[in-house]
């Protein structure tokens, strides 16, 4: 059962992708490392650094689409998918996979180790970051089912591969990558938890951007409590998503991640627990897959 102000928006339309957007789902990152690679080959640092940031945010968002299944490819290309994405960000992305989909389980609850870090003042959740890049892969390989431990396995075989290659050469792009890479690990608990989910709680548990340019630079991976409340609709149609909930719920989004940009809002209207039967509508199937990981 949704809660009432929700039940009236159309969303099952906006699952279905055209083959152009799948296309650009499973290239998007891969520009930005190659123009990371060749610059850092030219010397050229900031550049290098500049497409590094967006690789990274980039390949974010198609790690979150596979682990939600709406990259618009079936399960084999998926796994392929994150086995990329696991070498090139030199993370498990099978064990996150877990661990966020339990956030999605029980988002801000008891046992989400991945949303509970944005409990924590802003300062400890920078400082804090490598702990949480182990915490939540930690998490992934320990509670997942015994096919997903040997998928995490193989990421961290594949990953270790990678960082000794570098360091065993030498070759300054290989080295390059895998400092920038572990750096932009610590800082993905700040980035990617703590700035959407600060200030919320276990009922109106996410926050959501709506400036334009801010949603262009990170790929609208920002537009979050409409991907928690309906995490089956690819990360293409967030925006169409968004229009929807302000036109017939304004009250879910009136968290901006970044509140300077935003006009002033009045204060959320917030639900009362019992109120909210079920906390996303798409529930059953994530469910499956957290059994599945």
């Amino acid at each position: 059962m949704r809660h009432p102000s929700l039940a009236s928006i159309e969303w099952q339309d906006l699952r279905q992708l055209s083959l152009s957007e799948t296309v650009y789902n499973i290239f998007l990152s891969l520009p930005f490392l190659l123009l990371s690679w060749w610059s850092a080959w030219q010397g050229w640092w900031l550049l290098a650094l500049v497409a590094t940031f967006f690789f990274f945010t980039a390949a974010l968002r198609q790690a979150h689409d596979c682990y939600h299944r709406t990259l618009g490819v079936g399960v084999l290309a998926t796994e392929l998918m994150l086995f990329f994405l696991s070498i090139t960000m030199l993370c498990s992305t099978h064990a996150i996979r877990h661990t966020h989909l339990n956030h999605h389980r029980d988002p801000l609850g008891d046992s989400d180790v991945e949303g509970n870090w944005a409990r924590l003042p802003w300062y400890q959740a920078i400082l804090g970051g490598g702990l949480f890049s182990i915490a939540i892969q930690w998490f992934g390989l320990t509670h997942g089912s015994r096919r997903n431990r040997i998928l995490v396995g193989i990421d961290m075989l594949l990953i270790v591969a990678v960082i000794g290659t570098a360091f065993i050469t030498m070759h300054p792009v290989l080295v390059y990558h895998v400092l920038v890479m572990i750096l932009a690990n610590t800082m993905v608990g700040f980035f990617a938890v703590w700035s959407v989910h600060h200030g919320c709680d276990d009922v109106v548990y996410a926050r959501s951007e709506r400036h334009p340019l801010i949603n262009l630079l990170t790929f609208n991976l920002l537009y979050h409590i409409e991907h928690h409340l309906f995490p089956a609709v690819p990360t293409n149609h967030l925006p169409i998503l968004a229009k929807r909930l302000d036109a017939a719920a304004p009250q879910w989004a009136q968290q901006p991640v970044i509140p300077f940009l935003a006009p002033a809002l009045t204060p959320v209207n917030k639900y009362q627990k019992s109120s909210v039967i079920n906390k996303t509508n798409s529930l059953d199937a994530e469910v499956s897959l957290i059994k599945e990981s």
